[in-house]
């Protein structure tokens, strides 16, 4: 139990919060503001937390991949350390008063950690989809999958993992299935805290999310 604490405070406790909007850097965002935004809304796994760089986290990464392949977008992080489904239910609409042509939310991670209810967490997550789809121009959105650690029993880890699916099934949109595909439990891919990834593991997160946003860029094109 010891061990399940520390990973929680390591996820949800001591990071800087504030309000977490940032742009990376890359070739569009330095062109100005004209290129489309894809912002991601998230938690510390999406900020970055306990890297060197913010420029090490994945939307900075997918910023990369973005100039690569041509595709004129500017990446705004949005990832706030901490964050339960519950505060970025509270934070969407500030967010979202830049347009953005794509929103990916990430969100779920400390609900998890913390063993809340998985059907507040559903009931969050689309509280912040119908916002952003009230928005206009409504982006299109993506949703990132989460997993939890076994120490709340295998039948809240069911509940919990089921909830992104069907939530991408009822509201039409791509969903990444699991965010830390790859990275989870392995050691050399994620700090000490066993919790957050390092620059290595953020780069198997960037290939995760790239592999369903991509597609969705290329059908907006």
């Amino acid at each position: 139990m010891a061990t399940a604490a520390a990973m929680v405070m390591a996820a949800c406790g001591d990071a800087p919060r504030g309000d977490g909007v940032r742009e990376a850097r890359g070739e569009a965002a330095d062109a100005g503001t004209s290129a489309p935004a894809i912002v991601f809304l998230g938690t510390s796994l999406t900020a970055g937390y306990g890297l060197p760089s913010p420029d090490q986290a994945y939307p900075a990464l997918i910023q990369q991949k973005l100039d690569s392949a041509g595709l004129r977008y500017r990446v705004v992080n949005a990832g706030v350390s901490g964050e339960t489904s519950a505060d970025a239910r509270r934070r969407i609409d500030w967010v979202l008063r830049q347009p953005a042509a794509v929103l990916v939310v990430e969100t779920g991670a400390n609900d998890g950690l913390r063993g809340l209810d998985p059907d507040s967490l559903r009931a969050n997550i689309q509280a912040i989809m119908d916002r952003a789809k009230a928005h206009t121009p409504a982006p299109t959105i993506v949703l990132v999958g989460m997993r939890t650690l076994p120490n709340y029993g295998a039948v809240y880890g069911e509940r919990f993992a089921a909830v992104y699916p069907a939530i991408a099934r009822a509201n039409g949109v791509p969903l990444v299935p699991f965010l830390l595909a790859g990275v989870g439990g392995h050691a050399g891919l994620n700090q000490p805290d066993g919790v957050h990834p390092t620059a290595a593991g953020q780069r198997v997160l960037a290939a995760n999310v790239w592999k369903v946003l991509e597609p969705v860029l290329r059908r907006a094109r």
